[in-house]
């Protein structure tokens, strides 16, 4: 069974930034789209970012429009590793992270934004971003 480790979240102030990280261990060998969720009022998920990764650092990235200004996601040089730069932090990002993944159609079949397109999910890592 699959596990994905999440670390980097923690306590900023507003205008800071933060590095998320994300390692996927033990995932089925298909796996090759990764990313990012957070968790809105409402018990909803937001799309934040993802990365094809079977095709190495280089891969597509998709991004929520409201956030790509300000977050980046990159690949490690492991198949199984992505980062999610958050800069210029607002109090509005404050939110539990989750790192997510699943299969290439859940990068390449546009539904990347979608959480059911993912079959592994993380713990989560808090980010707290104060005025």
């Amino acid at each position: 069974q699959g596990q994905l480790v999440e670390s980097g979240g923690g306590s900023v102030q507003a205008g800071g930034s933060l590095r998320l990280s994300c390692t996927a261990s033990e995932v089925s060998p298909s796996t090759a789209c990764m990313g990012w969720f957070r968790q809105i009022p409402g018990n909803q998920y937001l799309g934040v970012a993802a990365a094809y990764t079977a095709a190495g650092t280089g891969g597509a990235t998709y991004y929520n429009a409201a956030l790509k200004d300000r977050f980046t996601i990159s690949q490690g040089n492991a198949k199984n590793t992505v980062y999610l730069e958050l800069n210029n932090l607002k109090p509005e990002d404050t939110a539990m992270y989750y790192c997510v993944a699943g299969r290439a159609f859940a990068c390449r079949g546009g539904s990347w934004y979608v959480k059911e397109s993912f079959n592994y999910w993380g713990q989560g890592t808090q980010v707290t971003v104060s005025s």
